[in-house]
C-alpha cells in the first residue's frame, strides 16, 4: 500500500498506531516518532489549513488533527504522567512510603482551616497559637497560606497538630483546593451570626472531594444575633449532620475573640484523627512532600514553606521542588527559629533554592545536586512548551484572513509580580477568568515572585504591557527606568482592587456600543408645498421633543417608510426653532425627502453610548 499523500507530500502510513507526545510538542518531535521528514509534516499541516513551523510548540487540538489525518492515534501525555515518567527515568518514585507496615510510625494530623471570608479562620488560628496574624494581612483578609504546628495536651498526652490556614475569598479557590489535597482533616469555620455563605459551600465541596473528615467550628458565638443551632440546620442540607442531630459530624461552638471552646476544638480534631484515620508514615526514607507557599526574601533569597509528608528532611540534602532545585541551606519553623530535622507532618521554611517554586509543587530529596538540576530543567522546558502551545492555540488561514478584514483583537498584556507564589497564581487565575467579550483579549506574558526588576520593565516596553505589583515594589532605580520608558506600574495590596482595576481597563478597550434613544414623535396634520424647500409637514408634537438636525424616520400605518432622515428645518409659525416640545405645533422639513402624507408619524432619535 502506498503512503498517504496530504498537501502533495508522502508521509508514512499510521495504520492506527499509537504515538505518545508531550504537551507543546513540535512537528519535529512528531516526525521523530513516525520516522518522517519534519518539512513534510509542515506541508501536510498547511494542506489541512493550518500553519506552523517545524520547531513551534503546537496545541493538543492541532496534534490530534494531524494524527487523525495520518491515521495515527495521538496521545497527549498528561502533566502527571509526564512527571511520573521523568522520575522513573532517574529511578525515583513520588507518593509511596518505602518498606512495610513495620517501617511506618505515627504522625501528627494535618488540619486545614477553611470557610467563608471574614468568618474568623485566621482569628481562630491566632487563638490556638496565641499570635496575631490578622493585623498583618492587607485589608484584613488572608491572601497567603500559612502553616503552623502546635502542641497541646489531650487526655493527658502531648499531641502535635499541624494547621494550614487558607484564604476564604473566592479568588483563592485554587489555593484552597490545594490546601484540601494535603490535609487529613478539614475544620470548616462558620460564623454563628452570618451562617452558611457561598465560599463555605465551596470549601465544603473541596473537602468532600478530597474525601477528608470534617469538623465544624461554629465561631463568634459571643456575638449578638449568634445562632449556632441555625448553622447546624443549614449544614444538614449539605450532608453534614451534627452528632446531637443523630449524625457523625462533630460541631464545636467557639469564640476566637473570647477564647471560648478552643481546647474542645483541638480535642475534636484529635478524636476525629484517631477514630477515622490511619496517620502513619516512614520517617527513615528520603523526604517527600508539598510546597505550601513560597516567596523571595530580600536577604535570604527564595524561601519555600514545605510540608513533609513522609521521610525526614535535614539541612544539606539536595532537593527538587517543581521547577526549582537546590541544597537545603537551613530550615526554619513558623517563628523563624532553626529546625534540625523535619519529621512527617512538619511544616518548615526551606532556604537554599535556586528559584521560587509554585505553591502546590511537590518536593523530593535526591542523592545528587546533578539529578535535582536535571529534573528541574526538564520540568521547566516542558512547562515552557506547554505554555507556548496554550498561548498560541490553533491558528488557521481563515483566522488570518478574518483578522485582516476586521482588524486584530485588542490585547491587554500583563506582567504580574507578587510577594508569594500562591497570591500571584490566585491573581492570575482570577484575571484570566474575566470575560468582557471577544473584542478584547487578556494575556499574562510573565509572572513571578519578588520585586519589580529592570527585566520586567524591559519586557513591558517590548510587549506594551502593564505591570501589576502585588504587595511588592520596584527594585532600586527601576521606577525611574519605568517612567522614562512610559511603562505603567500599578501597585496593589488587596486582590479585589487589582481585579476590579483590570476589569475596568479591559472594558475601556472595548469599542463603544451605541443604542438608539427616542427623542420625540410628531403627527403630520397638514402638508405645505414650497418651491424652495419642498414639502413641509405641519405637525403636532405628541411626545418628547423634536430637535433640529436630529435623525428621524417616517412611519405610515405602523410601517417604517423611510430611515436615516434628518430634521433639516424646524419652524414655529414663521420663526426658526431649535426644538419644539410636546403639545406644540411646528413645521418640519425633511430635506430632499418629499413623500409625506397626512397622519404620518415623524419619529426622531439619537444614538447614545451604551453602558457596559
Amino acid at each position: 500500500m502506498e503512503a498517504p499523500t496530504i498537501g502533495g507530500v508522502r508521509i508514512p502510513r499510521g495504520d492506527g498506531r499509537t504515538v505518545r507526545l508531550p504537551r507543546g510538542a513540535t512537528l519535529t518531535d512528531f516526525a521523530e516518532k513516525i520516522d518522517a521528514n519534519p518539512g513534510s509534516l509542515v506541508q501536510a499541516l498547511i494542506g489541512l489549513g493550518e500553519m506552523a513551523t517545524a520547531t513551534q510548540s503546537l496545541s493538543d487540538d492541532t496534534l490530534l488533527l494531524l494524527g487523525s489525518e495520518l491515521n495515527y492515534n495521538v496521545e497527549v501525555v498528561s502533566p502527571e504522567d509526564e512527571d511520573r515518567e521523568l522520575l522513573e527515568s532517574f529511578n525515583l518514585e513520588f507518593g509511596e512510603d518505602e518498606g512495610g507496615d513495620e517501617a511506618l510510625e505515627q504522625r501528627p494530623p494535618v488540619v486545614t482551616v477553611m470557610g467563608h471570608v471574614d468568618h474568623g479562620k485566621t482569628k481562630l488560628l491566632d487563638a490556638i497559637r496565641h499570635t496575631n496574624q490578622v493585623a498583618r494581612e492587607a485589608g484584613g483578609i488572608t491572601q497567603h497560606i500559612g502553616a503552623y504546628q502546635i502542641q497541646s495536651e489531650i487526655d493527658g498526652n502531648d499531641r502535635k497538630i499541624t494547621f494550614i490556614d487558607t484564604p476564604g475569598h473566592e479568588a483563592f479557590t485554587a489555593m484552597r483546593a490545594r490546601g484540601a489535597k494535603v490535609t487529613d482533616i478539614a475544620v470548616l469555620v462558620v460564623a454563628a451570626d452570618d451562617g452558611v455563605k457561598p465560599q463555605t459551600i465551596e470549601a465544603l465541596n473541596h473537602a468532600q472531594a478530597a474525601n477528608v473528615p470534617i469538623v465544624v467550628a461554629v465561631n463568634k458565638i459571643d456575638k449578638e444575633g449568634a445562632d449556632p443551632q441555625k448553622v447546624r440546620g443549614q449544614l444538614t442540607e449539605y450532608g453534614l449532620v451534627a452528632e446531637d442531630f443523630g449524625g457523625d459530624t462533630m460541631f464545636v461552638d467557639v469564640s476566637a475573640k473570647a477564647q471560648i471552646g478552643i481546647p474542645e476544638l483541638l480535642e475534636a480534631v484529635v478524636l476525629t484523627a484517631d477514630a477515622a484515620l490511619d496517620l502513619r508514615a516512614n520517617p527513615e526514607q528520603d523526604a517527600q512532600g508539598v510546597a505550601i507557599e513560597a516567596h523571595l526574601d530580600k536577604g535570604r533569597g527564595p524561601v519555600a514553606t514545605v510540608l513533609v509528608q513522609r521521610g525526614t528532611l535535614k539541612p544539606g540534602e539536595s532537593i527538587v521542588i517543581g521547577e526549582a532545585h537546590g541544597r537545603v541551606r537551613a530550615m526554619l519553623d513558623e517563628n523563624g527559629d532553626p529546625v534540625d530535622v523535619a519529621l512527617p507532618s512538619r511544616p518548615v521554611q526551606v532556604l537554599g533554592l535556586t528559584s521560587v517554586p509554585d505553591a502546590g509543587d511537590t518536593f523530593l530529596v535526591v542523592q545528587e545536586d546533578r539529578i535535582a538540576r536535571q529534573i528541574a530543567n526538564t520540568r521547566q522546558a516542558r512547562e515552557r512548551n506547554a505554555e507556548l502551545a496554550a498561548r498560541r492555540g490553533r491558528r488557521t488561514l481563515e483566522d488570518l484572513l478574518q483578522n485582516l478584514e476586521k482588524g486584530e483583537t485588542s490585547t491587554l498584556n500583563l506582567i504580574i509580580k507578587g510577594d508569594v507564589s500562591g497570591s500571584v497564581e490566585a491573581l492570575e487565575d482570577a484575571l484570566l477568568k474575566l470575560d468582557v467579550g471577544d473584542e478584547v483579549d487578556l494575556r499574562v506574558i510573565h509572572r513571578g515572585v519578588g520585586a519589580i526588576t529592570q527585566n520586567d520593565v524591559n519586557l513591558a516596553t517590548v510587549d506594551d504591557a502593564i505591570i501589576i505589583g502585588f504587595n511588592v515594589r520596584t527594585a532600586e532605580r527601576v521606577a525611574e527606568l519605568a517612567e522614562r520608558e512610559g511603562v505603567d506600574i500599578r501597585y496593589h495590596s488587596v486582590i479585589y482592587a487589582a481585579i476590579e482595576e483590570i476589569e475596568q481597563a479591559l472594558k475601556g478597550m472595548l469599542k463603544p456600543i451605541y443604542e438608539e434613544a427616542e427623542l420625540g414623535r410628531a403627527e403630520v396634520r397638514e402638508i405645505f408645498r414650497s418651491s424652495k424647500a419642498g414639502n413641509i409637514a405641519g405637525a403636532l408634537v405628541r411626545s418628547g421633543t423634536i430637535r433640529r438636525n436630529s435623525k428621524a424616520r417616517l412611519i405610515r400605518d405602523g410601517n417604517v417608510v423611510a430611515e436615516n432622515l434628518t430634521i433639516d428645518s424646524l419652524k414655529r409659525f414663521k420663526d426658526d426653532a431649535t426644538e419644539v416640545k410636546e403639545g406644540y405645533e411646528c413645521g418640519i422639513g425633511l430635506g430632499s425627502f418629499n413623500d409625506i402624507k397626512i397622519d404620518d408619524v415623524i419619529e426622531t432619535y439619537e444614538m447614545r453610548e451604551k453602558a457596559r
